[in-house]
């Protein structure tokens, strides 16, 4: 189990890593920055190769990268290839690389994920009803197809938990078909003690397809964006207060790691599109050091007509890594907590 997670760890760290990193260096090489070095792993060289201006090197540790633009320490030599003579459009386009590449391979993920296993569709038929739960009481059975709610037709399985959303605690007319005989049921929802969402309690059949790479691809696409709009969501209420600061740091992440890698290489693949979508999200805050913090650097400079001073960057930069030390110490207490070791 041990061995798992260490190796789950580093492949995923690994993964989301080298892909911010590239996006910084392929977009530091379009517009025209020299790139010194794209290292994957840190501390000493173990492998090295130079190729043309940049170096390629395997380091020892294999838990992350960076890639080394020439001209990023303004106290640094500057040339016509260096970062800081680069116009301020191709600086924040090189920064937010990193960011827009940890949504690309989720969706990458994906759609590989998708091609190779299919997907499985909830149906309209119904496959199980809980005892006791409003269903039940009503007469609803296995095999059931849903075909109405109030009146208004239902065609997939979407539609039906909207209309039991949308009708609230009251009482609603469920129209089916069973066995080829319409019939009509009143049921009265009730709320999940656990999510407090309206629920009748039953679940439907699944049926499974093989969508073509086109379909695939679509799919790839909207599953990242939903879950996107999701984690931000999650991350605005907890920057509010409206949900606890449910936070996890390397610990956890390689905790989890190891328990998913325990299921097979597609959830372990599915954990790593999730574990990108939310660094690249948490990349653009618009924290000091983070790359959204950059961002906004930058977009000062713009405004300005010259950059910030090299003392002002410095106090920004500071309160922006006291931040993330304080978040970093509240998600290892947290992971540390989880482990229930005292």
């Amino acid at each position: 189990m041990f061995s798992t997670t260490i190796i789950a760890t580093i492949f995923v760290i690994g993964l989301l890593v080298v892909f911010h990193e590239f996006g910084h260096f392929i977009t530091a090489k379009s517009v025209g920055m020299r790139v010194n070095e794209f290292a994957v792993g840190f501390g000493p060289q173990v492998v090295s190769h130079r190729h043309g201006e940049t170096v390629y090197s395997l380091r020892a540790f294999p838990l992350g990268g960076f890639v080394k633009i020439a001209g990023m320490d303004p106290d640094e030599e500057q040339d016509e290839k260096s970062y800081q003579t680069k116009p301020i459009w191709a600086r924040m386009l090189v920064i937010a690389a990193g960011s827009l590449m940890n949504f690309i391979l989720p969706v990458l993920l994906f759609f590989f994920i998708i091609l190779a296993t299919g997907i499985d569709t909830p149906t309209t038929t119904i496959a199980n009803v809980l005892e006791d739960s409003p269903a039940a009481q009503a007469g609803l059975q296995p095999g059931d197809r849903i075909t109405m709610v109030n009146g208004a037709p239902i065609g997939n399985w979407q539609q039906f938990v909207a209309a039991i959303q949308a009708n609230g605690d009251g009482r609603m007319t469920i129209g089916l078909d069973r066995n080829g005989s319409p019939q009509q049921m009143i049921i009265t929802p009730q709320p999940d003690p656990k999510t407090n969402r309206q629920i009748i309690g039953v679940a439907s059949e699944v049926a499974h397809y093989q969508p073509g790479p086109g379909e695939a691809a679509t799919l790839a696409v909207q599953q990242t964006y939903m879950i996107a709009t999701t984690m931000l969501s999650g991350i605005g209420q907890m920057i509010t207060g409206k949900a606890p600061a449910d936070v996890a740091g390397p610990i956890g992440v390689a905790q989890m790691a190891g328990q998913v890698a325990q299921l097979g290489i597609v959830p372990l693949l599915k954990f790593a599109a999730f574990l990108s979508i939310n660094l690249g999200l948490i990349n653009l805050l618009p924290v000091p050091v983070l790359d959204g913090g950059h961002i906004v650097t930058l977009a000062v400079e713009g405004i300005r007509g010259k950059p910030l001073s090299r003392d002002k960057l410095q106090w920004i930069q500071l309160v922006g890594f006291t931040l993330l030390m304080l978040l970093f110490l509240l998600a290892t207490y947290k992971d540390i907590s989880r482990l229930k070791l005292f």
